[in-house]
C-alpha cells in the first residue's frame, strides 16, 4: 500500500523562485477527485496526479497540494496540516471541525445537486418510521451524526456501528442504514426505502483559521475561491455572438434575457452592429431561432470556462 509521506525537505515543496508555497491545499481523493481536477482545470489550474503519489503537481508556485479523503479533510485543515481543502459539509459536521468555511462549491461527482444522508430500510421491512427502529442496529459511515440524530429524536437504538463501505448491502443484515445518496439510483437498485432524511450537504472550500487570519494567505484563498466559483457558474451558461442590422436592433434586444446587459459594438459597415451576451445554456436553443427570425445573422455560441460576476 502506498504510504502518505511529507515532502522529504523544504526544497521538495518549494516554488520556482526558491521560496516555499504560500498555501498547501487538500484535494479530495476518491469520488470527488476527477470532478475536482476538472473544476480546477476550468478555473485555470492544471493538476497532475500520479497514481503512485499523494502529492499532485499544480502549476501555481504559490500552491502545493496533497490528497486526503473527503472524510478526513476537515480534521487536517483544523489541525493546520494543510491550509485549506475541499470537502463536503457533511464531513465538517461529522468531525465537528473548527474551520472557516470560505464558500460553497456546488459540484459533486454526478450532479450539482446537494447529496442527502438518508435513513433507509429494505422495501419489504416492517419499519416505516424512525421510532420503529428502537432497539435496532444501524450501519453507517456517518457514525457521529447518526448517533446525534437518534439522541435528538429520543430513540434508543441498540447500536450505531461503523460501515466500511458497501453500506446498501448491509441493510438486510442489520435493521437499517444511514447512507449518502445523490441521485437515488443505488437505493433503488438495492430495493431500499427511505424513512427519513438526516441532512443535506454540498461541497465546501474550507480554510484553517490561522491561515485565514493571515492577510497574504487569505487573499490567495479568496482569489482561488473567486476562480472556482466562476468555473462552476460557467457550467450552465454559454456565450452568444451575433450580427444585427441597426434597423433590427430594438427587436433583437427585446428578445434577449432582461437580466443581461449585452455588449454592442459598431461594425465596419455602419448599418450593422455586433452583439455579445452570456445566457443560460438551457434557453439558448429557444433563443437562437428567435434571434434569427428577428434579423440577427452570423450567430454562434461558445462554451465558457469562468463567469465571474
Amino acid at each position: 500500500m502506498t504510504q502518505l509521506q511529507r515532502p522529504q525537505s523544504d526544497t521538495a515543496s518549494a516554488s520556482a523562485d526558491g521560496s516555499r508555497p504560500l498555501l498547501r491545499i487538500g484535494i479530495p481523493k476518491g469520488s470527488l477527485q476527477d470532478a475536482t481536477v476538472d473544476l480546477f482545470d476550468r478555473a485555470g489550474y492544471n493538476i497532475n496526479i500520479s497514481s503512485r503519489s499523494y502529492f499532485p503537481e499544480i502549476d501555481d508556485p504559490q500552491l502545493s497540494a496533497v490528497m486526503f479523503r473527503a472524510q478526513e479533510m476537515s480534521r487536517y485543515v483544523e489541525d493546520g496540516v494543510i491550509d485549506l481543502g475541499i470537502t463536503g459539509q457533511d464531513w465538517i459536521i461529522e468531525n465537528e471541525s473548527d474551520v472557516h468555511e470560505v464558500c460553497e462549491l456546488s459540484y459533486s461527482k454526478a450532479t450539482a445537486k446537494p447529496v442527502r444522508w438518508v435513513l433507509a430500510v429494505p422495501e419489504e421491512s416492517d419499519y416505516h418510521k424512525p421510532e420503529d427502529l428502537a432497539g435496532g442496529i444501524i450501519a453507517t459511515e456517518l457514525i457521529n451524526t447518526t448517533r446525534r440524530y437518534f439522541e435528538q429524536q429520543q430513540i434508543a437504538v441498540k447500536k450505531v456501528e461503523f460501515s466500511w463501505g458497501a453500506t446498501e448491502v448491509k441493510a438486510r443484515l442489520v435493521d437499517a442504514i444511514v447512507d449518502v445518496t445523490e441521485t437515488g439510483s443505488s437505493l433503488r437498485a438495492n430495493k431500499l426505502r427511505v424513512i427519513d432524511e438526516l441532512l443535506t450537504s454540498t461541497t465546501r472550500l474550507i480554510a484553517n483559521k490561522q491561515a485565514w487570519a493571515d492577510p497574504a494567505r487569505r487573499q490567495k484563498i479568496e482569489d482561488l475561491a473567486v476562480l472556482l466559483q466562476g468555473a462552476i457558474a460557467a457550467r450552465s451558461k454559454v456565450g452568444l455572438k451575433l450580427n444585427v442590422p441597426r434597423a433590427s436592433l430594438e427587436a433583437v434586444l427585446a428578445i434577449l434575457p432582461a437580466e443581461q446587459s449585452p455588449t454592442i459594438n459598431d461594425l465596419a459597415d455602419g448599418a450593422w452592429v455586433a452583439i455579445e451576451v452570456v445566457v443560460d445554456e438551457r434557453v439558448e436553443r429557444e433563443l437562437v431561432p428567435s434571434l434569427r427570425r428577428a434579423g440577427a445573422t452570423a450567430i454562434f455560441s461558445y462554451p465558457l470556462n469562468k463567469v465571474v460576476p
